[in-house]
């Protein structure tokens, strides 16, 4: 159960990376493209924030682990993301957008997984 835990933290990383990389890089108006007109609906400054915590999210999912400090880090991580895609279905939900509200529910569901398995049997 461990290695299945550290494969979810590691692609719940790697999703949660290549999603606030481009938020924090990237001007509001060249985000509404690649991720759909809920954008428009959050000031830039907003975006900035979203992208800067999903990227500090990512982190915390397997860095403390891996350098052996405060790995408690890690499930904290993952309840924050369960947060950010709650929050990620309303938002989708207020669009209208089906196939993304599926995906938030599926990101939520496993980075929920870690956080029982982390923070429950399968601790660090």
């Amino acid at each position: 159960m461990n290695i299945v835990l550290w494969v979810l933290q590691v692609a719940l990383a790697a999703v949660f990376l290549s999603a606030g990389l481009p938020k924090i890089a990237k001007p509001k108006e060249e985000l509404v493209a690649p991720m759909g007109q809920w954008v428009n609906s959050f000031p830039a400054p907003g975006i900035k924030l979203l992208g800067l915590v999903e990227v500090l999210g990512a982190v915390g999912l397997v860095v403390p682990p891996l350098v052996g400090v405060a790995p408690v880090l890690s499930p904290v991580a993952a309840a924050g993301i369960v947060v950010i895609m709650i929050g990620a279905i309303v938002a989708h939900a207020r669009e209208s957008a089906g196939s993304k509200i599926a995906m938030n529910v599926i990101l939520g569901v496993l980075a929920a997984v870690v956080v029982w398995g982390r923070f429950g049997p399968y601790a660090f």
